[in-house]
């Protein structure tokens, strides 16, 4: 037998650790005292030095989820030609959106290539690819509650609805009926339920000839009270509840009474996040209380040049639990075929700061409340 440097016991000749009951009676031999002392100390505890303790690991913090928003998509006038390639039609801006958990835009357009226009001044519509493309970019989820949603009348809702079924990609916002229009898109993320509502506060054509009823096919009203009772029930069945709305004024870069007296209605109900377009503008995004509400995010894929602005971007928010701890801008810019370019240099800091001092006019704070 050799003795082995080793401080947990001695080594044989052919380097196998013996036993600790073994290296007791053989200990001697080793110069460590009787047998009997040596398998007491082996079996006993080892003992601090006073006043120390043992360090307690620090826990890794658990992944938030998070939840990637963008503005109004179009695919007409020059971004028709996106769907010739669904894969890359909304370009390189698709990496912020798929690197989130779960995206969601605002489709602001009807799935038809028939049906008659409505009576008003402006018409969107788009083959059924537009929803392929959408989830190439990796959006899982949109509204098409908007003043454009039923552009082409009966036909053309129909046909929207058809596509809807046909490609499986969740829609929120527009529906059969009543229930399907305010019903919301449940989803899980690391064990988190999350629940999107969509609707829409415009009170044009779209509104009053196609809010949804129980036995009318149309989109969601904000101006219901099923919007609230939609809220108020998935706030029962999920940890994070999302309400994407349609709301505000062309132009006006500051939310207007509706959207601050809604906002606050809805965050009593349960909602966790409020976001929303229809202004063509970045409006301010905060806290309501517990609340994150982003007041507009503008435009995104957007069919014709600078309508109000060419600023944009894809807000980011980050949830633990229900509580949206974090909120991120990555700005962009729509270039002249449209697309939602990723901004750099002093490009993303003006519009940074431009999304900044757009929260003055809403009264939102700009830190999550503690």
């Amino acid at each position: 037998m050799l003795c082995g440097v080793r401080h947990d016991g001695c080594w044989t000749a052919t380097g196998r650790l013996l036993t600790v009951a073994t290296v007791a009676v053989m200990v001697a031999s080793c110069g460590g005292g009787t047998a009997t002392e040596s398998a007491r100390r082996a079996s006993s505890p080892v003992t601090l030095p006073p006043g120390s303790r043992t360090p307690t690991p620090t826990p890794t913090p658990a992944p938030g989820v998070t939840i990637a928003f963008a503005g109004d998509v179009h695919f007409t006038g020059r971004t028709a030609a996106r769907l010739d390639d669904p894969k890359t039609a909304l370009g390189s801006i698709a990496k912020t959106l798929s690197d989130a958990d779960i995206a969601m835009v605002n489709l602001e357009s009807a799935i038809t290539t028939g049906g008659t226009p409505e009576p008003k001044s402006f018409h969107f519509r788009a083959p059924a690819s537009a929803l392929d493309a959408l989830r190439d970019a990796g959006v899982d989820v949109t509204t098409m509650a908007n003043n454009h949603g039923v552009d082409y009348g009966p036909v053309g809702l129909d046909d929207t609805l058809a596509a809807i079924t046909s490609s499986g990609f969740p829609v929120v916002g527009i529906g059969r009926d009543s229930d399907q229009a305010y019903a919301p898109w449940y989803t899980t993320v690391r064990g988190q339920r999350v629940a999107f509502v969509g609707a829409s506060e415009i009170p044009d054509r779209t509104l009053t000839a196609w809010t949804a009823q129980p036995d009318h096919p149309g989109i969601a009203s904000a101006f219901s009270e099923r919007l609230i009772d939609a809220v108020r029930d998935a706030r029962t069945k999920a940890d994070v509840v999302v309400v994407y709305l349609h709301w505000g004024e062309e132009g006006n870069d500051c939310p207007i009474s509706d959207q601050t007296s809604l906002a606050a209605d809805l965050a009593k109900a349960g909602a966790d996040a409020v976001v929303g377009t229809h202004a063509h503008l970045l409006l301010g995004g905060g806290w309501l209380g517990q609340t994150y509400v982003a007041y507009g995010l503008g435009n995104f894929l957007w069919w014709r040049d600078n309508a109000y602005s060419n600023d944009t971007g894809v807000l980011t928010l980050t949830f633990h639990g229900r509580k949206a701890t974090a909120a991120h801008l990555t700005p962009a810019s729509i270039d002249g075929r449209g697309v939602p370019m990723p901004t750099s240099g002093s490009e993303t800091q003006r519009i940074t700061t431009k999304w900044d001092d757009a929260r003055v006019c809403t009264k939102l704070s700009s830190t999550p409340p503690k």
